[in-house]
């Protein structure tokens, strides 16, 4: 088993030794489940990004031991897991009265298929492939559900508003309308605000795990929305830092 642990994987062994250091590092602790390795790193990665402990576990029997040993706050299963496939997985889970709240992963998109996920003690169901700002805003709805967290609904920098609820955007009282992955991107630029984001942190937050990096994709999105977001105003919110990423900095003086 690999664990992700701060900025370093631990190779676990023996396991259970090991998973004992899991236990309530960091402030929200969540479990990801799942076998194949780019989506896990996709996942993995991104929830580490937005401030969140992270565990990874390779198939079902490593994940219920870790359930076993850790208080997990959320957990991201894949359904199609070796030794235990997620269902069963959380059957157990549940018939053992762990109340962690669930996210569950398939490529399979019938409505049977996510009924039976949901019947089987899911919390949420999930369909492959998926953009990280998806399954990040899942994360989020579950958490508060689940902790009746009082996490803002809007974000704000200068006079610019971003309310995450309606998805309504506007700068000094104007409205700007966004598609989806623009609004996606100007979330992820105001949680980071200050922050130099590097294109792949964006290309793996916005789109799904099946892209390729080197893609001139991130700067057509950055194109649009800084023509929504900047023009016809004075200061420039969003920076390009030539070689390294994007910014967005606040349109008026602290």
């Amino acid at each position: 088993m690999h664990t992700l642990l701060g900025d370093e994987i631990v190779a676990s062994e023996p396991r259970l030794n090991r998973m004992r250091t899991l236990v309530m590092i960091g402030d929200m602790r969540i479990l990801v489940v799942e076998d194949d390795k780019k989506i896990a790193s996709f996942i993995v990665n991104g929830l580490r990004q937005q401030g969140y402990a992270v565990d990874h576990a390779m198939d079902g029997e490593e994940a219920l031991l870790m359930v076993r040993i850790a208080p997990y706050d959320a957990a991201v299963i894949d359904v199609m897991l070796p030794k235990l496939d997620g269902l069963q997985l959380l059957k157990t889970i549940r018939a053992e009265k762990f109340n962690v709240p669930v996210i569950l992963l398939s490529a399979k998109a019938t409505v049977e298929d996510r009924v039976r996920g949901l019947q089987a003690g899911g919390d949420d169901y999930l369909t492959k492939p998926f953009a990280f700002a998806e399954l990040q805003a899942r994360v989020h709805a579950l958490l508060r559900r689940t902790t009746q967290s009082t996490e803002p609904t809007r974000l704000v920098l200068g006079e610019l508003i971003l309310d995450l609820l309606t998805r309504e955007v506007s700068r000094a009282g104007r409205r700007i309308d966004l598609q989806a992955r623009e609004f996606g991107l100007l979330e992820y630029l105001m949680r980071n605000a200050g922050r130099v984001v590097t294109k792949t942190m964006v290309l793996e937050h916005i789109w799904d795990y099946r892209f390729d990096p080197q893609t001139n994709i991130v700067d057509v999105l950055v194109h649009r929305l800084r023509t929504k977001v900047d023009k016809g105003f004075g200061v420039k919110m969003i920076q390009t830092h030539r070689g390294v990423g994007y910014s967005l900095r606040a349109d008026s003086p602290p």
